[in-house]
């Protein structure tokens, strides 16, 4: 945390100027907020620092234990779609997935929680790069995300391989 409480950005100073991919997605993720010009302020005052942002508006989020999502992440990275956002909690025992709305309300997989209408998530500054919650593949503005139907997949493949490491 820096002196005025926020963290991330440059002791003493301003945050760094982000990337043009990390503006575009700081303004996607702002859209979700229910005031994106004060979500937008917060994040360019506190630089790397997070926000709390709704659920259930723009995206739904799976969560899954690391075990089991960073696998699940590899294969999707394989897949010629790609994942969509993604980001890990503190210590990557969690990977949030976003994915469209009406998901989470839908899913019916063990083992992962879900956020959707009605809940708040903890999100990272599209550009920051910290160890506690940050983005493994960080949103680029284009509304891109996850495809449940791709990520359903993912995970039977990781549980898969998990339960039988030398298939």
């Amino acid at each position: 945390m820096d002196s005025k409480g926020s963290a991330g950005g440059r002791p003493g100073g301003p945050a760094a100027p982000p990337s043009a991919g990390a503006r575009a997605g700081l303004d996607w993720l702002a859209e979700a907020a229910q005031d994106p010009d004060a979500c937008r302020l917060e994040w360019h005052r506190g630089g790397a620092g997070l926000v709390l942002l709704p659920a259930g508006r723009r995206w739904d989020v799976l969560l899954v234990a690391g075990p089991l999502g960073r696998p699940a992440l590899a294969a999707l990275a394989r897949h010629p779609g790609g994942p969509g956002p993604v980001y890990a909690d503190f210590g990557g025992e969690h990977l949030g997935f976003l994915v469209p709305v009406g998901t989470a309300a839908r899913w019916l997989g063990t083992g992962v929680r879900t956020a959707g209408a009605g809940a708040w998530i903890v999100v990272p500054h599209p550009a920051g790069r910290g160890s506690g919650v940050r983005w493994l593949v960080p949103p680029d503005g284009s509304g891109r995300l996850t495809d449940p139907a791709l990520l359903e997949f993912a995970l039977h493949e990781a549980a898969a391989d998990l339960a039988h490491p030398c298939r």
